[in-house]
């Protein structure tokens, strides 16, 4: 993968709070602080439309005829179930899910 080099304009606090991020071991330098920013900002946009879609297919599907402690037990059976790339934890129905879901924090 290629890269492009960009220029920022930061305030002093700004600064600062990267220098501290750097200074306390959580980054080695400003450009990995920012390109995590960057990452989780598109893993928690891609999460939202992940949410927006399964909201639209709760709402499209209509009324259920199931009962709640049906629907509990349904729920619970799913939990018991080892999360898998396919399906992670509370994530179901084919929703797509970044390969950088399952990457180490």
């Amino acid at each position: 993968m290629g890269t492009v080099r960009k220029t920022i304009t930061l305030t002093d606090l700004q600064d600062q709070w990267i220098k501290a991020r750097i200074a306390a071991g959580h980054y080695t330098n400003d450009s990995e602080y920012i390109r995590d920013l960057i990452r989780r900002d598109h893993e928690r946009g891609t999460g939202i439309e992940a949410l927006k879609a399964a909201v639209r297919e709760g709402l499209d599907s209509g009324p259920t005829d199931k009962t709640v402690p049906t629907i509990m037990q349904e729920v619970e059976a799913g939990q018991r179930k080892p999360p898998t790339k396919e399906r992670p934890v509370g994530i179901d129905r084919g929703m797509k899910v970044p390969d950088s879901f399952f990457e180490p924090v």
